[in-house]
């Protein structure tokens, strides 16, 4: 049993992110607080496994609760804000001051806005309360412009705020859907190889710490990348944005067409699918909306089969550090159409869920470390330094 403390000046967001959590047996809300000030005396008496925080309360700020507990108490915390919505300076503030995970807060509530959340929400407290057996000294967070570290995973988190009753949810988890609610199978075998050469990489959880050690260490030159990474929405420009500021390759948020080409790394908008597409010999990537595909949106299981389908052997496809099978099955397809694939090893993973998934279904080639997947890279598409 996984149990929560939920902290949040609003009684309906209390009492819907209570019904959301409690709908997965494996989840108990231990207690709510209206402030910070309530919740540091709660802390007293209780030991929380998760902490769902809002930012914007009443007689102390959720950045100076979070700054406040982060070295007296291990416990990740979940940032749930609607100030978060923009990728505003509020949600850098609580990644550098350790959040673990952010949450928007969508303006209307709707029934497939809480739909999602019941199952996205429940993954991100099992993948905090996962991280806990990491230690915290091994990753500092992409977006720290000072010396701060936190295990930051952004992902397409919804969940709502508004004046409707957002209470309605069903209590039934819709069905997980497969990349076939996107893009189906279709002809793995009809790829010409070329030398040209291009990677795309999935990560979630831990995947924003892990993607800049490996863009780091890769040349101008690299081949054209692709990444699908689990964030909200409006917060992947800012983190390429700061990925092109530390890195020689360079990195920017996709757009529907951009053409995949060497020394640039696209990554996927949050809360779009992004897809690879090919038209002669330019690939090019497809932005576009759809349903949760393996609980995300993006999904990496998305961008994987389009790269089986559209580049076959002309791709190397990676998957890292996250919570779940998102990619899992796609990787599969890649290593089928001629793909070489790479997984993370559980020690350097967050949360070995994605990688392990892969692995299990015998559609990987090689494990290996983080700080060796770049070489990897560089080996296998023939590149200098």
């Amino acid at each position: 049993m996984i149990n929560v403390l939920i902290v949040d000046d609003s009684a309906l967001v209390r009492e819907t992110l209570k019904k959301i959590l409690e709908n997965d047996k494996s989840i108990k809300v231990l207690a709510t607080a209206s402030d910070p000030i309530i919740a540091l005396k709660k802390l007293e008496t209780i030991t929380p496994d998760v902490i769902i925080l809002d930012i914007e309360m009443p007689r102390m700020d959720g950045i100076t609760f979070l700054k406040q507990i982060k070295n007296q108490f291990k416990i990740p915390v979940i940032i749930c804000s609607s100030m978060v919505d923009s990728g505003s300076s509020n949600a850098l503030s609580a990644l550098e001051a350790g959040a673990f995970d952010i949450i928007q807060k969508p303006k209307i509530g709707t029934k497939q806005f809480i739909e999602e959340s019941q199952i996205l929400i429940c993954d991100a407290v099992k993948a905090a309360n996962l991280s806990k057996s990491k230690p915290t000294s091994h990753f500092s967070s992409t977006f720290s412009t000072s010396s701060s570290s936190s295990r930051a995973n952004l992902q397409t988190r919804t969940t709502s705020k508004s004046n409707s009753n957002p209470l309605s949810f069903c209590s039934s988890v819709p069905p997980k859907l497969t990349a076939d609610a996107v893009l189906s199978k279709g002809d793995l075998g009809a790829i010409i190889e070329t030398t040209e050469k291009i990677v795309v990489i999935g990560a979630s959880t831990g995947g924003t710490e892990a993607l800049r050690v490996l863009l780091e260490q890769l040349p101008s030159d690299s081949p054209g990348i692709v990444i699908v990474q689990h964030m909200p929405e409006k917060f992947t420009k800012s983190f390429a944005e700061r990925l092109d500021g530390i890195c020689k390759v360079h990195v920017v948020e996709a757009q529907n067409n951009d053409s995949v080409i060497r020394g640039t790394v696209l990554i996927a908008p949050g809360n779009k699918h992004t897809l690879l597409k090919r038209s002669g010999a330019r690939y090019y990537v497809e932005v576009k909306d759809g349903p949760l595909v393996s609980r995300h949106r993006p999904s990496v299981d998305v961008l994987f089969r389009s790269t089986a389908r559209y580049a076959g052997k002309n791709a190397l496809g990676v998957i890292l550090t996250g919570m779940g099978d998102d990619g899992a099955h796609g990787m599969l397809e890649m290593h089928e159409a001629g793909c070489y694939t790479i997984a993370q090893d559980e020690k350097s993973c967050v949360v070995f869920g994605m990688p392990n998934e892969a692995i299990k279904l015998k559609g990987v080639d090689t494990i290996l470390p983080l700080t060796e997947i770049a070489n990897e890279i560089i080996n296998k598409t023939k590149l200098s330094h």
